[in-house]
């Protein structure tokens, strides 16, 4: 067993600290990228999970939380509307385009993603 592969959580964090400014990606294509097609929800719980201290040093601070919605393009109806209203705030300032229902165009705001070889050397650490 690899002790240096960091678990799913920490995955989550270090793919969705590549996604630039003005861009977006979904619950879904995060964990497709991470090899987990069908754990869309277990990304939200892992952004989730930023509000409280971790060991790694991941917060939302320094994690882009918001720049992650669910696969219609849509800031998660699962946040509270305070949440939500933050949410599309950070990410209008950030350049990308929130209309009043928290819908974002995926044709122009949608994050490609990482390649193979570029998601290997982010989870090794390299």
């Amino acid at each position: 067993m690899d002790t240096n592969t960091p678990g799913f959580f920490e995955q989550v964090y270090k793919v969705v600290r590549c996604i630039p400014p003005g861009k977006v990606s979904s619950y879904g294509r995060i964990a497709a990228m991470l090899g987990y097609p069908r754990a869309a929800r277990a990304v939200g719980y892992a952004l989730s999970a930023l509000r409280q201290p971790n060991q790694e040093g991941y917060t939302s601070a320094n994690v882009p939380w918001q720049r992650v919605v669910n696969s219609q393009g849509r800031i998660s109806i699962r946040h509270r509307e305070q949440t939500a209203n933050k949410q599309a705030e950070i990410l209008r300032a950030e350049g990308v385009a929130v209309d009043g229902n928290g819908r974002i165009d995926l044709a122009v705001h949608l994050w490609e993603g990482l390649h193979l070889v570029e998601l290997d050397d982010i989870l090794r650490g390299d």
